[in-house]
């Protein structure tokens, strides 16, 4: 009997077998242990101080999760692959993710109407594990070579902190095979025509609505769009041309804009010719076909990670004027130009105002961010001859059989690894480190956001992008111009330094000099020392700071411990107000700092 070509519904449950299926939850509770234990959510007990065992037991206490680990620098959780098991009453008992979250919903402190969107986040994550255990994936010695994009859809991790960091509520199995960074699909843009009384277009002082176009989007398109428009009888010149992703258009805006599309407010013009790739992020994506144009961003009313991952018209006006700022500040700063430190210019971006919605709901309510798009900057435009790209995300990537990319890294470059942490932190942490102390700017430097420009598989600098959304000035007493003076936030003083301490030390160092340690044996000592010497290497250099120095010590023997984790639990549909980032985050007790030890070795004594 011949086989029929597999189908959408069968292929939407192909990787879900027992074995893979088992795989993927034993991967998701050890994830779950280590970084509840990390924030002080659960307590596992030491059975015995010499061989690393310990045991978790939730509020039944028929139930025990056993296991071999090591508490390394930041109290980071490293549990043993392969020691992790389950008992109840004694008798051995699967690993289940979704069951551990209601086994300890009580200390987790998930009220009950958010816990059950929480379980489907959980479950969606598992899914996206076990679609990648079944599809495997590079090894990590293949990444040395890798193309940009292969590594970017190559990731199993995404934001290495979150737990339910997958959740992507309202993609179907479809959609997931069509849109997520793993499957890495071609994507063809929607493109409609936007009234101009509804809409607004902005760009960057080097661009104009029309070069615009004529870079990003093919003649043949620009030409067949606006003979669309003429057989309806309308004038292009009334309209802006505006890409969507497909999924917010047959799931959002063909049913809410319905209203506005009988009027012609918005008008459907057809898919552009280009094929993109989803991102990390998702709702950007990377021109395939002419990896020099734009990322496109788009507006996808989709809950993944704390928020719904739309996108405001109205902060899209001011966007690119803000960008021209950074730039512009960064080019005028001999230290970040010595760095080779650049940003990923967001230069367009065009919003869509429903008039309805604006008039019945706050702006930053989800459904004024439903239609609205960016064009950020290609880095393949910033690459010279000899250079190659990868997301900073894959240094804390690890392969089906466990190695890590970094130490494929290390290896092929032929450097010590302390060679090559001071280059890669030279590259990475001192222009953020500037950037702090000399202009009070703070980006969110974590892996997905940071591009790591490498020459013989070694960073030489690093780009940054997400720029608009995720910048913040922390003095307000600087006088900003125009849109850029959203950028100024107002943080209280003791929390400024967290963006370091947090952003850089627990959210990125913690998991490479775990990854070392245990694969490499290479001392935690040795690699917080490199930390140490990246710090103290940039005070010396900038002795006019001092007092801030003082002021933002780094060095201090401890610093807060805040905690992602609780705060998607405390309010998975949005994690924090992005007009006051600061009020909402969630501490618990501290960390001690482990630079502290390394000063007056980092400063020669």
């Amino acid at each position: 009997m011949t086989r029929m070509p597999i189908t959408a519904t069968e292929q939407a449950v192909a990787h879900l077998d027992p074995a893979t299926w088992a795989a993927a939850n034993a991967r998701m509770v050890t994830k779950m242990i280590s970084e509840f234990s990390h924030e002080l959510l659960i307590t596992p007990v030491a059975e015995d101080e010499d061989n690393g065992m310990y045991t978790l037991t939730p509020d039944d206490s028929a139930v025990h999760y056993r296991f071999r680990a090591r508490v390394l620098a930041l109290e980071h959780w490293h549990i043993e692959p392969g020691t992790l098991e389950k008992t109840v009453d004694g008798a051995s008992a699967p690993l289940d993710a979704v069951t551990l979250i209601t086994e300890l919903k009580d200390v987790l402190g998930i009220g009950p109407g958010a816990l059950p969107i929480y379980l489907e986040e959980i479950t969606a994550t598992l899914y996206s594990i076990a679609y990648k255990i079944a599809h495997g994936g590079p090894d990590a010695a293949d990444f040395v070579d890798g193309d940009f994009q292969q590594i970017e859809a190559a990731m199993t991790e995404g934001h290495p902190a979150f737990v339910a960091n997958s959740g992507r509520i309202g993609f179907d199995s479809v959609d997931y095979r069509a849109y997520t960074p793993e499957a890495a699909a071609p994507i063809r843009l929607v493109w409609i025509a936007a009234h101009v009384s509804r809409a607004d277009f902005a760009c960057t002082a080097d661009r104009s609505y029309a070069s615009h176009m004529a870079d990003e989007l093919e003649a043949a398109n620009r030409e067949a769009f606006a003979e669309r428009l003429a057989e309806r009888g309308l004038d292009a010149a009334d309209y802006l041309f505006m890409p969507v992703h497909p999924w917010q258009w047959h799931n959002k805006l063909v049913y809410l804009f319905a209203g506005e599309i009988a009027s012609q407010h918005l008008v459907y013009l057809g898919f552009g010719q280009d094929a993109y790739q989803a991102q990390q992020s998702i709702r950007t994506l990377f021109n395939r076909d002419n990896p020099a144009r734009c990322y496109v961003k788009m507006a996808l009313s989709i809950l993944n990670m704390g928020f719904t991952r739309g996108l405001s018209p109205y902060y899209m006006r001011g966007t690119p004027e803000i960008n021209d700022w950074i730039a512009r500040l960064i080019r005028d700063d001999d230290t970040l130009q010595g760095k080779g430190f650049s940003i990923l210019r967001e230069v367009a971006s065009i919003g869509y105002r429903h008039p309805q919605f604006e008039a019945a709901a706050p702006k930053r309510d989800a459904y004024n961010k439903m239609l609205a798009a960016l064009w950020r900057e290609s880095p393949f435009t910033q690459i010279e001859p000899g250079q190659r790209l990868m997301t900073m995300a894959a240094l804390l990537h690890r392969d089906a059989e466990d190695a890590s990319v970094i130490g494929a890294l290390i290896d092929a470059s032929g450097l010590d690894t302390d060679v090559w942490l001071a280059r890669y932190l030279d590259a990475y942490m001192s222009p953020l480190l500037h950037c702090f102390f000399a202009h009070d700017l703070v980006f969110m430097p974590h892996g997905e956001n940071i591009i790591l420009v490498l020459e013989d598989n070694v960073p030489v600098r690093a780009i940054m992008k997400d720029i608009a959304e995720e910048v913040g000035i922390m003095n307000t007493e600087v006088e900003l111009p125009g849109e850029v003076a959203r950028l100024s936030v107002e943080v209280p003083e003791e929390l400024k330094v967290l963006s370091l301490f947090t952003d850089l030390f627990d959210l990125i160092f913690r998991y490479i000099g775990a990854i070392l340690h245990t694969e490499r044996d290479y001392p935690q000592e040795a690699f917080w020392q490199q930390v140490a010497n990246c710090v103290r290497d940039y005070q010396t250099a900038h002795p006019q700071f001092a007092d801030k120095f003082a002021k933002y010590d780094l060095f201090a023997p401890e610093f807060k411990r805040s905690c992602l984790n609780r705060l998607q639990l405390r309010n998975n549909a949005q994690m924090i107000d992005l007009d006051d980032p600061a009020g909402n985050l969630q501490f618990a007790g501290t960390l001690v700092n482990p630079i502290a030890a390394g000063a007056e070795r980092a400063a020669g004594g």
